[in-house]
């Protein structure tokens, strides 16, 4: 089992950044494709960004491409989430995954099998 932990979220304004941290624990994610997803209220949980396992491929979502910077720690069992320049649209509870199956970089939700709780974060005007 692995336990995912999401911190870093919270209120910052339009055009403001924000780091957001996932922590894994339990085992090792280095062999694993990881991804960051957000979900805001009344909107189903979409797919912002995921790494592979080695760090060496990236896949963005049209809307945040340019403006965040996915990237992992394999030697601290961490992943970032750099997110710049943000608008009133990017607030959404955001959630780090784990996809056991490494491959071709997935952006649905279930093709991840582990998940955060997730964090906050909320752009204001």
């Amino acid at each position: 089992q692995v336990q995912l932990v999401e911190s870093g979220g919270g209120l910052v304004q339009v055009g403001g950044s924000l780091r957001l941290s996932c922590a894994a624990s339990g085992r090792t994610i280095n062999a694993d494709d990881v991804g960051w997803f957000r979900q805001a209220p009344g909107n189903e949980r979409d797919f912002v960004a995921a790494i592979n396992w080695a760090g060496t491929s990236t896949k963005y979502a049209d809307s945040v491409k340019g403006r965040f910077t996915i990237s992992r720690d394999n030697a601290k069992n961490m992943l970032y989430l750099q997110m710049d320049s943000l608008r009133l649209e990017d607030t959404a509870v955001y959630y780090c995954a784990i996809n056991l199956r490494p491959g071709l970089l997935r952006t649905q939700t279930k093709e991840y099998q582990y998940w955060g709780r997730g964090t906050q974060v909320t752009v204001s005007s």
